[in-house]
């Protein structure tokens, strides 16, 4: 609804026309742009802190004192403390997982360290490519034996995209 109410008002419509539009009390569509204008604040707020620690300091939020937060892959499916990530927690989950041919030794249990893993493999495959599941299987066999298991991380954490009937796979974007 809310998506709607904004095309209503970008398109010009009073408050009496959008909730006609909507079926809504108009009231509702009072109380949504006032929302809407208190979500502006905060962002503006907070926008201007981020500015702030960013030109005062030496030092970007991602960094810490030695290492580096990286950055999350844009496709994530849910972001939670599993992407708080080091660039040294990568280098050495990737040196303790995957030798130097970028086959895994052993699938991790741990959550962060699977992202970590499943990055690195992602690289596998090219954007903008769209790949039947023979290829997908082909380009994960020569990762890890269990090539379904990675095929449905990939799937389930956002780094790759189906069709219902699993025949084409594309990395996300």
């Amino acid at each position: 609804m809310q998506r709607e109410l904004i095309s209503l008002i970008a398109q010009g419509l009073s408050d009496k026309e959008a909730a006609r539009k909507l079926g809504v009390a108009q009231s509702t569509i009072r109380n949504h742009r006032y929302k809407l204008r208190e979500r502006e604040k905060q962002a503006k707020l907070f926008l201007a802190m981020m500015d702030l620690l960013s030109k005062n300091t030496n030092k970007k939020i991602n960094r810490l004192d030695k290492e580096v937060i990286c950055d999350v892959h844009k496709t994530a499916t849910t972001l939670d403390d599993r992407y708080n990530i080091t660039d040294k927690e990568r280098k050495d989950t990737i040196a303790a997982y995957m030798d130097e041919s970028g086959a895994l030794k052993t699938y991790p249990s741990k959550e962060k360290k699977k992202i970590i893993v499943l990055t690195e493999i992602a690289n596998n495959f090219v954007k903008g490519k769209i790949y039947s599941e023979k290829e997908v299987n082909r380009i994960l066999q020569r990762v890890y034996e269990d090539y379904a298991t990675i095929r449905r991380a990939l799937v389930e954490y956002g780094f790759v995209e189906r069709t219902n009937n699993c025949s084409s796979y594309w990395v996300k974007e």
